[in-house]
């Protein structure tokens, strides 16, 4: 069986075409099923950065040709006009690009651990389906071993590395720990639905929206199972906030030094943590020169972000490394494909021959005692495998050099094993 992917990526594919391509968890299984048909093995990885078909097949051509005609259907556009945006790979390098993906080495931001979860609901979907089998088992389970072995070998995903985590990142600097946390968010769009996230996960207590669009703030409130108001109720729920996060399209100052300062005194001395990520500024420069008061901008945040990706580049290197090495091992498993059953057949037949010759002989062999016997069949077992030893070595050596199969095919024809009537072959008397 041939390993086949065929997908794109935001390495070569616009927004606009990986929309298209996407695959929802719902339409998942039925594609994958098409896929599969009654031939082959499928699995379907999609997110918002690619849309990978994953095959196994006896004919590599043909696993191709189905998997560009799904994701032209798809797409809705002649493979002439999908055909620059795909890339297709075979094999070897197929297997080594998903354990990259698994491991976070293929994503905009290097490390990122999301992916592994999203390879993972991949496979099980496969499974789910029924149309994962050997090759495919083994490619994704050693895939999502990679994205194990990197996490933990490597500190590749140990830093922020976007806006919103870094912000969560240095509240978490700054308390210590956010558990029971409590946060005010500014603004209810995309950057404070990140930013809150990031901080939930890490253990915000609760959330309060604060929006000039009230019916916004309260969209984002429900999500994570807070409140929400105007603009104007800012001022006093800075008295219990602990983080407070600004991401408006206001063009000015949502936030006063001497609104902060009023609240500060009522807080009496307890810090509170201001994330300005809004161009222009939502907060008041000089509230970072409030005692109790930390202020990061945009701009502070990038360079934190920028150290952190520029410290995954470097534990990138290391988990190349490990990835090298698993997509060696797939090639060594693959290459055996087409030694083993040669093995197996050979074994057998020299396993078959040696009983029907020790059954011709059992009237000569009928005197002997039961330890008599024993030793006859040890010393007949131990020929066959003294002599049946060094061909299956040189075999699996072959394999490791890809050179596998034309000594596979050898000994299938020395030997007659796909011959049906080789005498060893024949039903017993």
């Amino acid at each position: 069986m041939r390993l086949v992917l065929v997908g794109t990526s935001h390495h070569r594919a616009p927004v606009e075409l990986r929309e298209q391509l996407f695959v929802s968890a719902a339409e998942n299984r039925e594609l994958v099923e098409r896929l599969a048909g009654a031939d082959a093995e499928a699995v379907v990885l999609s997110t918002c950065n690619r849309t990978e078909l994953y095959l196994a097949h006896g004919d590599d051509e043909a696993a191709q040709a189905r998997a560009f005609a799904e994701l032209t259907a798809l797409a809705g556009l002649a493979e002439s006009e999908i055909a620059p945006a795909l890339y297709t790979l075979t094999d070897e390098a197929a297997a080594l690009h998903v354990f990259r993906v698994a491991a976070g080495l293929d994503s905009l931001i290097p490390g990122e651990a999301q992916i592994l979860g999203q390879v993972r609901g991949a496979y099980e979907a496969a499974r789910e389906a029924d149309t994962a089998g050997p090759v495919l088992h083994r490619v994704f389970r050693q895939a999502l071993r990679v994205g194990r072995r990197v996490r933990t070998e490597t500190a590749i995903g140990e830093n922020p590395a976007s806006i919103s985590s870094a912000a969560a990142e240095l509240a978490e600097r700054v308390f210590g720990t956010l558990e029971g946390r409590r946060i005010l968010v500014l603004g209810a769009g995309k950057m404070s639905d990140l930013a809150t996230v990031n901080l939930i996960s890490r253990g915000v207590d609760s959330v309060f929206v604060a929006n000039r669009s009230v019916e916004r703030a309260e969209r984002l409130a429900r999500r994570f199972g807070g409140r929400a108001a105007g603009l104007d109720a800012v001022e006093a729920e800075l008295e219990n906030a602990d983080v407070v996060v600004a991401s408006t399209s206001a063009s000015g100052y949502v936030l006063s030094a001497e609104q902060v300062e009023r609240a500060m005194r009522a807080r009496k001395g307890r810090p509170i943590f201001f994330v300005d990520i809004a161009v222009p500024r939502d907060i008041d420069p000089a509230v970072n020169e409030i005692e109790g008061c930390y202020l990061y901008d945009v701009d502070d945040l990038e360079r934190v972000v920028e150290e952190s990706v520029a410290g995954r580049r470097e534990e990138a290197v290391r988990a190349e490394a490990i990835v090298a090495d698993e997509a060696e091992r797939f090639r060594d498993w693959q290459l055996s494909l087409d030694v083993v059953p040669a093995i197996a057949s050979l074994r057998a037949l020299a396993e078959s021959i040696r009983e029907d010759e020790l059954a011709r002989a059992e009237g000569r062999l009928g005197s002997l005692s039961p330890s008599q016997r024993r030793a006859v069949e040890s010393l007949t077992a131990q020929i066959v495998n003294k002599l049946l030893h060094p061909p299956t070595v040189r075999m699996k050596e072959a394999a490791a050099a890809a050179d596998g199969v034309l000594y596979a095919d050898a000994i299938r024809h020395l030997f007659a094993l796909e011959d049906d009537d080789h005498p060893a072959r024949k039903p017993r008397k």
